[in-house]
């Protein structure tokens, strides 16, 4: 396992109302944030809300192209960004014990807390499809370009991991700052992970590592 200082490109915030960051997406063009009784879309450029969705976001946060996915408690919500209207729900694995979602190969992926796993789950069902065992407490998760990839926020100590989905070993790990956290978690696909900074109601760009 290599480990290597986190890159911190930008923070974002303090946002007026958030007490803390829930869970993290990204539409493509914006990242969208969970703070607990709504979700919010930020503009990374200007560093602004620029628009928010009143629905219970307690955790994780996904995006699949179209629609928003959203934890609610046990509940896991299918959201139309554009009207913000509830679709669906599903059951979410953890049932309320879970931290961190991602969307990738027509499923989601859920981090399950204190059970130090995640769970691939059918979007429509909220069926475990397969679950990958890690060794430490997960609080974001994210696909990008075949590569698996969680926060972890324990004993004081946070990090970007990057972990074998098979076995779910440690492969390269970002270590963040002391003293602060790690809630949420998503790509933008590029060059950048997105995190939430723990029990602030801030949010940082984080510099993905290149590789060779």
């Amino acid at each position: 396992m290599t480990i290597t200082n986190a890159d911190i490109t930008r923070t974002y915030g303090p946002f007026p109302g958030v007490e803390k960051v829930h869970g993290v997406s990204f539409d493509g063009a914006n990242v969208w944030f969970a703070s607990g009784d709504r979700l919010n879309q930020l503009d990374t450029v200007k560093g602004e809300i620029i628009r928010t969705i009143d629905v219970p976001a307690h955790a994780g946060t996904a995006f699949d192209g179209t629609h928003l996915f959203q934890i609610a408690e046990d509940r896991i919500q299918k959201i139309d960004p554009q009207t913000g209207s509830v679709l669906g729900t599903i059951p979410a694995p953890g049932k309320g014990g879970d931290s961190g979602l991602a969307w990738a190969e027509g499923s989601l992926w859920v981090g399950h807390y204190r059970e130090r796993k995640i769970h691939q789950i059918d979007p429509a069902t909220g069926k475990v499809l397969r679950s990958i065992e890690t060794n430490r407490f997960v609080t974001g998760v994210t696909w990008v370009d075949g590569e698996l990839w969680h926060g972890t926020w324990e004993e004081g100590e946070s990090e970007l991991r990057r972990i074998d989905p098979a076995t779910g070993k440690v492969l390269d790990a970002l270590a963040m700052p002391p003293g602060g956290g790690l809630s949420g978690l998503e790509s933008d696909g590029a060059g950048l992970f997105y995190c939430g900074d723990g029990d602030k109601s801030t949010l940082r760009a984080v510099r993905r590592p290149k590789r060779a």
